[in-house]
């Protein structure tokens, strides 16, 4: 066997020195859609899987990421051109990472260059990117005082360098600092004379540095979380990757379950990724997890699209070189090269802001189970209301369960009372938008000097102008969408495409002069709040105020330093706040979610309530809760009412069965778009009959339709909705069947796996 052996590899350097087989390397090169090459490795590159390469294309030179090494055998019919270089010196992504990108492309019917998009942000692809550097002063012979006074008679800025220096407890500092370019010269002559060195040093663009995070010490742990915390680590310590789901009521200790069992993991040589749903989440985790790690400085990362590209680039690496081992961020964060991976934690995992709803059109909640899995991680989903998805998975004991039903500080769950708003009588001052018994527990809490947060999930001052005379409403000129007043901007303003318009002053239908502004948004109850409540400090937080980088942080801190008495917003404001002083919560219109096409709309209007409630009672005093509705009787709100999860889960388990929506279903939503409204439904109508024909009997497929908004960006939509029991196969064969229709440049076609949004 041996001589055989040394026989066969004395044959393959044969055939390698004759040519006949040569390694190489299939490469993705960076570019809007997948262009795998292949490309040989020169004899003196070492190259494996994940690294990043410059290769010759055409004309040209471009990047691109290893996929895989392969042998190639024979003459090829063009010959191979060699990788020019590596870019890294380093694989840029683990093999895990690189399973999961193409697990996903596949499972999502996306491109995979999509998918390395994410996982190789554009600034860390983009050369130039390079790390920044800043020049330092060292303190290399400290004088004696004598010396020091000689020097400070004759060159006086000299001798003060050299003080700066001296006072300075590591002997370095910035040039910048030191006195910058006019100190320069200065230092080049202590350089000169041996006592200092000029020296660059890379400088890390901190997205955080301005701020000050006060150090913090565990907590007392009471008996619920001390049994989180032993399922987490056991799970960590055996190499369980099951999911651990953490249902735990507002206010009951997650995130210090979260932050004590991160500190353990990392205690033994091992990587953490937090997951919020959303990019407003982020300051009050990383300030929660930078002071509980003050005393490692760079230990944790920051991750998301609002990041300036040197602040992404430095923080990627960062987490990439192993200096950060804490990532925290939304959706995207999921993708950060952490090492040696040992805990991920997905906070909030029900909300809907985990699916991106455009392309890819993954769910970060669902890509971290996999991505856990892959690399022998464990994974807490944690939420007081978690999805009807990751309920059923424990039912079907895929997950774990661990629950916390009591506050961490011993209050109670705030009392919720349901206003039937139809019986209400309307006050002229609140234009009924308010009731009067909300009107006067906000003034009882005002009196008190405790705060006060009200929700409205609509932004703008009205949702609608129309005219009473003919009916008619001013809508986009690009979407099948009524227009909303923007009273800051004296404006309509369309909320899918961003079109704006003037207000016109009679009605462009029939010139009435009668036309009105219907139904309200937060910008109208700002205007009521100041009039009911004119010594009140009020702010608002929506999209709208919250564009300018940092502006719901400000208005965050503000609010908890109590320099705002009532916060008004969207469902921004519902979730992960922690304000001790507000002890009352009012939700005005608790029925804007119920009445859309959604079979999750009942779910996602009880996490709603839910999560804007238990954002009351947080101190020393009770909190209250009111709801106005139209709708008391809708289930959601009566479970909402009582904090009851699991009725709701069990009530909605039970319909969702009926209906074999999800989670006993996977729902998929086929859209196609065009300018042309003919065109559009034709290419539906047509792709519709090929599926009807490639599709299993046991995949359920609705007739083309037009969409809930039948027009958007200027394009008419079209839908199919897909039912199926197995994702993939609805991924395959649509694809399949999309690529062979070969639609014109004027239609596009999408398709959203495992749907989240219907319209």
């Amino acid at each position: 066997m041996r001589a055989q052996s040394r026989s066969g590899s004395l044959a393959m350097q044969d055939l390698f020195s004759e040519g006949v087989i040569s390694r190489a390397a299939q490469v993705l090169v960076d570019g809007l859609s997948d262009m795998v090459l292949d490309y040989t490795i020169p004899e003196n590159m070492s190259i494996e899987r994940g690294w990043r390469v410059e290769v010759p294309l055409r004309n040209r030179k471009a990047t691109g990421t290893v996929l895989r090494i392969v042998q190639h055998t024979g003459p090829t019919q063009h010959p191979m051109k060699p990788i020019l270089r590596t870019i890294e010196d380093a694989p840029v992504v683990s093999p895990e990472l690189m399973d999961l990108a193409e697990w996903a492309a596949a499972y999502y019917a996306v491109p995979l260059e999509q998918m390395m998009r994410c996982i190789v942000p554009e600034p860390v692809r983009r050369e130039h990117h390079e790390e920044k550097t800043h020049q330092l002063v060292c303190l290399v012979k400290k004088p004696s005082d004598e010396e020091l006074n000689r020097l400070g008679s004759r060159a006086p800025r000299q001798a003060g360098v050299l003080r700066y220096l001296m006072a300075s407890e590591s002997g370095r500092e910035a040039l910048a600092d030191v006195g910058g370019t006019a100190a320069l010269s200065a230092c080049r002559a202590l350089e000169r004379r041996g006592m200092v060195r000029l020296c660059r040093e890379p400088l890390h663009r901190d997205p955080t540095a301005k701020e000050q995070y006060a150090p913090t010490s565990p907590l007392q742990l009471n008996e619920e979380q001390e049994h989180a915390l032993r399922v987490i680590l056991h799970a960590q310590q055996t190499g369980d990757t099951r999911p651990i789901l953490l249902q735990g009521v507002t206010g009951s200790g997650k995130t210090e379950v979260y932050l004590q069992a991160a500190a353990r993991v990392m205690a033994e040589g091992k990587g953490v990724l937090i997951l919020v749903p959303e990019i407003s989440l982020t300051p009050q985790t990383v300030a929660r997890f930078k002071g509980r790690f003050a005393q490692e400085p760079g230990v944790v990362a920051i991750l998301h699209s609002a990041l300036s590209d040197g602040e992404r680039f430095d923080e990627w690496h960062s987490i990439h070189r192993g200096r950060a081992r804490i990532a925290i961020g939304p959706r995207s964060a999921l993708f950060a090269p952490v090492r040696n991976l040992g805990l991920i934690i997905v906070d909030e995992e029900h909300d809907s802001s985990y699916k991106q709803e455009n392309s890819p059109r993954y769910h970060g909640r669902d890509l971290a189970v996999l991505r856990a899995r892959m690399e022998g991680a464990s994974i807490v989903l944690g939420s007081a209301t978690p999805s009807l998805e990751s309920l059923h998975n424990v039912r079907l004991g895929k997950y774990s369960l661990v629950r916390l039903e009591k506050r961490a500080d011993g209050q109670r769950l705030p009392l919720t009372r349901v206003l039937d708003m139809r019986s209400e009588p309307k006050d002229k001052r609140s234009m009924g938008i308010m009731s009067e018994r909300l009107r006067r527990a906000i003034e009882e809490r005002l009196e008190k000097q405790q705060q006060v947060i009200l929700l409205l999930n609509r932004r703008g001052f009205a949702r609608a102008l129309q005219c009473p005379d003919c009916g008619h409403v001013v809508t986009c000129e690009h979407c099948a969408l009524p227009l909303t007043y923007h009273l800051t901007e004296n404006r309509l303003v369309c909320h899918i495409c961003g079109y704006r318009a003037v207000a016109p002053r009679v009605c462009p239908e029939c010139g009435s002069k009668a036309i009105l502004l219907e139904g309200c948004g937060t910008q109208k109850v700002e205007q009521i709040l100041m009039r009911c409540f004119p010594t009140a400090r009020i702010r608002r937080v929506d999209a709208d105020v919250t564009a300018r980088k940092n502006a719901l942080r400000d208005i965050l801190e503000d609010f908890r330093a109590h320099r705002t008495d009532i916060l008004l917003g969207t469902q921004m404001i519902s979730k992960g706040l922690d304000f001790p002083r507000v002890t009352l919560v009012g939700v005005l219109n608790a029925d804007l979610g119920l009445c859309v096409p959604d079979p999750r709309a009942a779910e996602r209007t009880f996490q709603l309530l839910t999560q804007v409630a238990g954002r009351a009672g947080r101190g020393e005093v009770d909190g209250e809760v009111i709801i106005q509705t139209y709708s008391p009787q809708a289930a959601a709100i009566q479970y909402a009412r009582r904090h009851d999860t699991d009725g709701f889960a069990e009530n909605e388990l039970g319909l969702r069965a009926k209906f074999a929506f999800p989670p006993f279903s996977h729902l998929s939503v086929l859209t196609v778009r065009s300018t042309h409204e003919d065109m559009a439904s034709f290419a539906a109508e047509t792709l519709h009959k090929r599926l009807l024909a490639a599709l299993p009997p046991e995949v359920e497929i609705s007739d083309p339709m037009p969409a809930p908004i039948s027009k958007a960006y200027g394009q008419y939509r079209f839908q199919c909705v897909l039912k199926s029991q197995r994702a993939r196969t609805v991924s395959d064969i649509v694809s399949a069947e999309i690529t062979r229709l070969g639609a014109g440049d004027d239609i596009t076609i999408t398709l959203d796996i495992d749907a989240y949004n219907f319209m």
